[in-house]
């Protein structure tokens, strides 16, 4: 397989998980301005949408969207646990979770990457993130992942897109409960080894 990646995008969540499971995969920068790989490719025409993540897989199909990929590669060892089993209520429940994420954590973070967002317009799309911030917390007061005790591909995606806080002078310190998560994830030796192989 091949993961197409810009360092700390979104793209890390599935990097994170193909490490958790021990599955082989290559690296492939993307140039997210030119939309050109480090393999000389256009990008565009691996993905039209144009963004990571993407994932290619060893029959050439693509797989887009880190809420589908990271349930791909979860499935494809399912006794590593990091999925529920399809089919099951909890499965349900991860997914809920991975929209969540997708639409509300991951879009109300990405917006700031956007120069124009100053003032009163900010403050707006704060007040509405950290609405969303609160209904994290309420959860991960009381259990140390999204799902209860035990990590799932749904708390590797949010590890990923909490990170941008920083780049936008958004202290989660603010969150205490996010903050420990962050901590808690972040020493998982896989996040630790793609941290390292995004910016070597």
């Amino acid at each position: 397989m091949k993961l197409y990646f810009f360092p700390y995008a979104c793209s890390l969540a599935p990097h994170i998980v193909l490490r958790e499971l021990a599955l082989p995969f290559d690296l492939v920068l993307v140039d997210n301005q030119a939309k050109i790989t480090a393999e000389g490719e256009d990008f565009l025409q691996i993905n039209p949408k144009g963004y990571v993540a993407a994932l290619k897989l060893d029959n050439g199909q693509v797989l887009t969207e880190a809420s589908a990929i990271l349930q791909y590669l979860a499935d494809l060892k399912p006794a590593a646990g990091l999925a529920p089993a399809n089919g099951s209520w909890e499965r349900v429940r991860l997914q809920e979770w991975l929209n969540f994420i997708a639409t509300e954590i991951h879009g109300g973070l990405a917006v700031f990457f956007n120069d124009a967002i100053q003032g009163d317009v900010r403050a707006l799309f704060e007040a509405t993130l950290f609405k969303r911030f609160a209904v994290l917390v309420q959860t991960l007061e009381r259990q140390d992942y999204l799902l209860g005790s035990h990590y799932s591909v749904a708390d590797a995606y949010l590890f990923v897109v909490l990170r941008w806080a920083a780049f936008h002078a958004i202290d989660l310190g603010r969150w205490p409960a996010l903050a420990a998560f962050q901590q808690r994830v972040g020493e998982r030796p896989a996040v630790v080894a793609a941290l390292a192989a995004e910016n070597p």
